[in-house]
């Protein structure tokens, strides 16, 4: 059996020790961890805004809470964006707690508050590239407009018989060719 000397003594250590005092010191190292994210965060002096770039997660460092619109956001006209603002805000009410006296207030006021609340966070989405409503919608608007465009020269069957048709219509109107003697 192989011994590790640090960790063999600290384990030692660790089981020698008082159960509540292993709990004390556990709870003052995360009281110092607390303290130093405070202080740190007070010595910056942003708030909420420091907190959110001083947590490194996984998520953070893989790029998904880029505060960087994409490109097609920028390019794309506002009407389309405040559309999908206004999807978002019913889903984004509908995912919010249904128990929220405590933070909203009572009654239709609450509810203000809580649809408010809704609104804001689902501008904020659709600032930052929401879901891909806004997008979807000016795409088929770009390619609708350019079918409209662009005239189909090539004609099927049906329209070369429906002008056919239409022409000799307009002939036997005009020279009279064909009407029934009326008696």
């Amino acid at each position: 059996m192989a011994i590790s000397l640090p960790s063999d003594l600290v384990m030692d250590v660790v089981r020698a020790a008082d159960p509540t005092a292993v709990q004390e010191a556990q709870a003052k190292l995360k009281a110092n961890k607390a303290a130093f994210a405070a202080t740190s965060l007070a010595e910056v002096g942003k708030g909420f805004g420091a907190a959110m770039k001083f947590i490194d997660t996984p998520g953070t460092a893989a790029g998904l809470g880029n505060p960087e619109a994409p490109k097609k956001v920028a390019e794309m006209p506002e009407e389309y964006r405040k559309f999908e603002a206004s999807v978002l805000s019913t889903f984004v009410n509908s995912m919010l707690p249904k128990e929220t006296e405590e933070v909203y207030g009572k009654g239709s006021a609450g509810e203000f508050w809580k649809g408010m609340m809704a609104e804001k966070i689902a501008d904020e989405m659709s600032k930052k590239g929401g879901v891909g409503i806004a997008e979807q919608m000016y795409s088929q608007a770009l390619a609708r407009a350019e079918r409209q465009a662009t005239v189909n020269p090539t004609t099927d069957e049906t329209d070369r018989s429906r002008a056919i048709s239409m022409i000799t219509d307009f002939e036997r109107q005009v020279l009279g060719v064909g009407k029934k003697s009326e008696a």
